[in-house]
C-alpha cells in the first residue's frame, strides 16, 4: 500500500515551514473527528451521509499524496451513493494508514 507523504504540502508552501505546520495541524485536528463520523454513519447504514464523509476525507487523502487511495475513495463514494459498500475494507485500510502516519508527525 502506498504511504502518506508531505510532498503536496511542501510544494504548496514554497518552503514556508509555518504554513506547512499549520496545514498539518489542521489535518491532524480534523481527520480523527471526520473518521469517527464516517464510522458512525457506516455502522448506521446511512450511506448517503457516509458518502459525504468519504467526500470530505478524500481531500485529506489527496493532500497526503495518496493518489491510488484517492481513486479508491472516489469509487467508494460512488458505491455508497448507490447503496453499496464495495471497497469499504480498502477505504478503511487507508484510514488506518493515515491515522498511523499522523500519529508520527
Amino acid at each position: 500500500m502506498e504511504q502518506p507523504n508531505l510532498s503536496y504540502i511542501n510544494s504548496m508552501s514554497g518552503g514556508d515551514k509555518a504554513f506547512e505546520q499549520k496545514l498539518i495541524d489542521i489535518i491532524k485536528g480534523e481527520f480523527p473527528e471526520e473518521k469517527k463520523v464516517y464510522f458512525d454513519n457506516i455502522a448506521a447504514e446511512n450511506y448517503k451521509l457516509t458518502a459525504e464523509n468519504v467526500h470530505k476525507l478524500k481531500h485529506k487523502i489527496s493532500i497526503l499524496g495518496l493518489e491510488k487511495s484517492y481513486e479508491i475513495a472516489v469509487a467508494f463514494e460512488n458505491n455508497l451513493l448507490e447503496g453499496e459498500t464495495t471497497l469499504q475494507e480498502e477505504f478503511e485500510a487507508i484510514l488506518t494508514t493515515i491515522t498511523n502516519y499522523l500519529q508520527q508527525l
